[in-house]
């Protein structure tokens, strides 16, 4: 495949235009169709239980229903969000750089009869199966911005400010880069399964909120380690096995571009748990459970933008990379500048995704088993893989201080020192995960 070629596969998650006639119309192939319904259930399942499971077990016992609290209505309230007037904002059809316009407001004109592009020319699936992949899309990427201010934030300025910020940062990131009209997709940049829309919209997003939030009562003074290991470990797990969909599904059909992106899901993540371990046992003596799922993380996002055009070999080499400098960003960087992103969400799903991002027009290259073409420009490539994530990086940083600032000002963003001293389980959802 060459880069023509996976530019236009990006476009195709915008919605095509199909002839008028309905005998030129395209039939949904029913292979495709079914791929894509799995893919989108398995990102669910990435979401619920995957990243409940995953944050919940990495924070105190008294937080740990918080933490399901948060994720199941984050994921409900987007979907709702995504039907009214998100996926008209993404892909509804419009010309503007920035926002697809109100086309598809309600789903407006979308029926079990309309269809949505895949890769190949003249090969669709139904619209509604596009609809839902790309809202699962969206309510992971902001379910994972919790972690950044786990166990401080009130449940209603949470929901607020979750409302506001897929709506003016996520919405737009996701029409810039995949819709065939969007500013960074006509930049050529290569995204293939949302290393900016949705790693580093996410982690920049949450290290915004630990900054303007602030620290936990007690960090370094007080117990904060993850209360079970167990449940953290296998909400990594089912987070990998989610991610097929996530990266796989992003091809949108059953074709070789979706085994590549299966195998590269397997191999980067492999190499990214392998070099963890590695550097940890070299830092510290020991290879710690927390620094393999961590690992297991970092592989996952990294590969994201690159799954699609990379090739198995540079996928190891990106995966063990990118936890190579996400291990020093938590390990070291925020230790030393003292924020308190409590689940790593910027050090590893926003630096993750920038290592990713980046590093997809390197390993991209033929020379290095990518699938650019001849004429593939490694350098020129990977100067307009900067700039797509300095866009990103610039819009989300600056407008999610803006709805930080506005939540606070409405109903305050944190919670008083009382209530956060005796956790969030009892206090805000008044029940509590452990009795003893």
């Amino acid at each position: 495949m060459n880069i023509r070629k996976l530019l236009t596969a990006s476009a195709a998650l915008s919605i095509a235009a199909l002839p008028a006639l309905a005998q030129e119309a395209p039939v949904p192939d029913k292979g495709d169709t079914s791929f894509m319904m799995i893919a989108t259930v398995l990102v669910l399942f990435m979401i619920l239980p995957g990243v409940a499971l995953f944050y919940g077990g990495l924070v105190r016992s008294k937080n740990m229903l918080s933490i399901l609290m948060q994720s199941t209505v984050i994921t409900a309230l987007v979907m709702v969000i995504w039907v009214v007037y998100g996926y008209s904002f993404a892909f509804g059809g419009g010309t503007s750089p920035y926002w697809g316009g109100f086309g598809k407001l309600f789903l407006s004109g979308v029926t079990m009869d309309s269809t949505a592009a895949t890769f190949t020319d003249g090969v669709v699936i139904p619209e509604y199966v596009f609809i839902a992949f790309q809202m699962t899309f969206a309510a992971i990427t902001a379910v994972l911005i919790i972690g950044g201010f786990a166990e401080r934030v009130k449940f209603g300025a949470i929901v607020l400010f979750m409302a506001l910020w897929v709506t003016f940062v996520y919405f737009p990131i996701a029409h810039m880069v995949w819709d065939g009209s969007g500013l960074i997709f006509n930049m050529g940049a290569l995204d293939f399964a949302g290393g900016t829309v949705v790693h580093i919209n996410a982690g920049i997003a949450a290290l915004v909120g630990a900054l303007i939030i602030g620290p936990r009562i007690g960090l370094g003074k007080d117990m904060m380690a993850p209360h079970s290991m167990t449940l953290t470990f296998v909400g990594a797990s089912i987070l990998w096995v989610g991610w097929f969909g996530f990266n796989a599904g992003s091809n949108l059909e059953a074709t070789g571009g979706a085994a590549l992106a299966m195998i590269n899901t397997f191999t980067a993540t492999a190499g990214a748990i392998l070099a963890w371990a590695l550097i940890e046992a070299m830092a510290r003596g020991k290879a710690s459970m927390l620094g393999g799922a961590s690992g297991m993380i970092a592989g996952l996002v990294a590969v994201t933008p690159a799954a699609g055009s990379v090739g198995p070999i540079g996928a190891i080499v990106l995966g063990a990379i990118a936890s190579a400098v996400c291990y020093y960003f938590v390990d070291v960087v925020k230790n030393k500048l003292g924020y308190d992103d409590s689940l790593d969400v910027f050090g590893i799903h926003g630096i993750g995704g920038i290592i990713g991002a980046i590093g997809t027009g390197i390993f991209t290259a033929p020379s290095l088993g990518g699938t650019g073409g001849e004429d593939y420009s490694m350098m020129g490539q990977t100067m307009i893989q900067i700039e797509a994530v300095a866009i990103t990086i610039v819009w989300c940083g600056v407008i999610s201080f803006i709805l930080y600032k506005i939540v606070d000002m409405v109903i305050g963003l944190r919670v008083s020192e009382d209530v956060e001293r005796e956790g969030l389980d009892l206090t805000t959802h008044g029940e509590s995960a452990y009795h003893y």
